[in-house]
């Protein structure tokens, strides 16, 4: 039996889904800027990662998938680990120690404009256009309003939980294109998931050992607890399941759609219920960097054309 086709546009419920994965991807900022008063960051990725592999094996059990066990499958589900949860976690969430968890996220949403960059130098099929090259150009505009204005203000230790948060976009850029070999390997979405959580948490236990020793740490609030089951339960595990969910159904062009919405939802649940505040120059730089998706999307000019 052939499988369906994949919507061009999406369906009611689709769209609900949708925002829906906006606002656990938004809550993920949310819940770390309420774990980073009381764990530090390598212990706060670790758990992340473990309880979000726990709960994705679990789903494969349930529902009667298999992980492949292939070396070199594994090879690649620790590369991807690496550069697609260890090293993107870390940088945001030592960039939240020092910035609000708005902030954080408008500058995660840079992740489409390096994406087509790395595409463009290492691919042969995914360049630059003239629409993604003007939208490069002014979502970086908008970057360097956003940290500019911050390196004076602020001091060098923000600018520098800035410039951490863009280092995680370009290492999800990096993951966007490395990731497409699974498909090439015949890995399922599902298992490529499990896979890369469960190769991030052997990475990270040693980490957490040497560089936080837990053991010395207090206790963390029960707040934070749940927090830190939120972001591995919700915002991870539950995050890819409905991430591919909507990938399959509606197609990686719709599913893009969600890097507009995350950081409203972020910057409404960090002012609602973590007192942050915005300045000027991250809504400047945040309009910028919408401006700049709008372009290397292309399907708001694909459709003038067609009209």
């Amino acid at each position: 039996m052939s499988k369906p086709a994949i919507n061009t546009s999406m369906t009611t419920v689709e769209w609900f889904m949708l925002i829906g994965l906006s606002v656990i991807f938004g809550g993920s900022f949310f819940f770390t800027g309420v774990i980073v008063q009381d764990l530090p960051p390598k212990t706060i990725v670790f758990f992340r990662v473990l309880i979000a592999a726990l709960a994705l094996h679990f789903f494969m059990i349930v529902t009667g998938r298999k992980m492949p066990w292939n070396g070199t499958i594994w090879a690649a589900f620790f590369a991807m680990g690496l550069i697609n949860n260890v090293i993107p976690f870390s940088l945001i969430v030592w960039g939240q120690t020092q910035i609000a968890s708005g902030v954080a996220s408008i500058l995660n949403a840079t992740t489409p404009l390096f994406t087509v960059m790395i595409a463009h130098a290492l691919t042969a099929d995914e360049k630059l256009s003239p629409s993604r090259i003007t939208g490069v150009i002014i979502g970086f505009i908008g970057v360097a309003v956003m940290i500019g204005g911050g390196a004076i203000a602020d001091g060098m230790i923000t600018a520098l939980a800035q410039f951490a948060c863009i280092g995680a976009a370009i290492s999800y850029g990096f993951a966007g294109v490395f990731g497409r070999r699974f498909k090439r390997m015949a890995v399922s979405p599902y298992a490529v998931a499990t896979g890369q959580v469960t190769a991030s948490t052997v990475i990270m236990f040693p980490l957490m050992l040497l560089f936080d020793q837990p053991w010395t740490l207090a206790a963390p609030s029960l707040q934070s607890i749940f927090a830190l089951l939120a972001l591995g339960l919700i915002s991870t595990a539950f995050a890819y399941i409905l991430f591919f969910k909507i990938l399959d159904g509606a197609g990686a062009t719709n599913l893009s759609l969600v890097t507009f919405l995350v950081p409203v939802s972020a910057i409404f649940l960090g002012i609602v219920f973590l007192g942050e505040i915005l300045l000027p120059r991250h809504l400047a730089g945040l309009a910028l960097i919408i401006a700049g998706l709008v372009c290397v999307d292309g399907r708001v000019f694909k459709r003038r054309a067609i009209a």
